[in-house]
């Protein structure tokens, strides 16, 4: 097959998963919202929408730069594919993103290569699908299980679940490039250190931490250009 052949199966492809992934995310946004106005026309306890409307304001402006800016970062290392079924089936940074960025970097993919964008979609589609049997057997021994995940020995764990992920999943990029990630980690550090009231809004901190990021890796990338010409 030639490189024209194997670029235009590739594009059939991508066209294919953003027809596919478009439908879905469709689909699965009306069932979302549609779900519960249903459930409060059947049993007479709609809401007050200008109620609705407020709380939006408040609340649904933030996420919505928030979700603009995790689909900016997360894309690249994901996929179109990728992307689709992350973005519907949920726990992105805590399980597709980790699981596809390690599927990657065992078969050697780089990140907007069209071999990255088939492992990510593949990685995630094993990952939604063991998730789901795995909270399907959980939903059945949980009443049995129930003492033991409540025992206060092990809450602390429970608790840092996520930290611990990803600490683990970081440190074999920041040892790399100690002079881009440790500038930023230290800078969030001391600000939530300082205006706790920011950890709620930890999202919404991607945006300058990875500006300061990429600002790092810009002036590095300028610095060992004009030192090789």
């Amino acid at each position: 097959m030639t490189e024209e052949q194997k670029y235009m199966q590739f594009e059939e492809y991508n066209r294919t998963t953003h027809r596919i992934g478009r439908s879905a995310s469709v689909l699965m946004a009306v069932l979302l919202l549609g779900a519960p106005f249903m459930i409060g026309w059947h049993f007479g306890a709609m809401p007050d929408y200008g109620a609705v409307f407020r709380a939006y304001l408040a609340i649904g402006l933030v996420w919505m730069i928030s979700s603009a800016a995790e689909f900016l970062l997360y894309f690249p290392m994901l996929g179109a594919g990728g992307s689709y079924m992350s973005f519907i089936t949920g726990n992105i940074i805590n399980l597709k993103l980790p699981c596809a960025i390690n599927s990657r970097d065992l078969v050697g993919a780089k990140a907007g290569t069209a071999e990255n964008e088939i492992i990510s979609t593949i990685s995630i589609a094993v990952s939604a699908l063991v998730t789901i049997v795995i909270l399907a057997i959980g939903v059945m021994i949980l009443i049995p299980l129930q003492p033991v995940l409540q025992s206060p020995v092990l809450q602390p764990a429970f608790d840092n679940v996520v930290p611990a992920l990803f600490g683990a999943l970081a440190y074999k990029y920041y040892r790399g490039h100690l002079d881009i990630a440790i500038p930023p980690l230290l800078i969030m550090c001391v600000l939530f250190t300082f205006v706790p009231s920011l950890i709620s809004s930890t999202s919404m901190m991607i945006i300058p931490s990875g500006a300061i990021a990429i600002l790092l890796a810009w002036r590095k990338y300028k610095k060992n250009s004009g030192e090789n010409s």
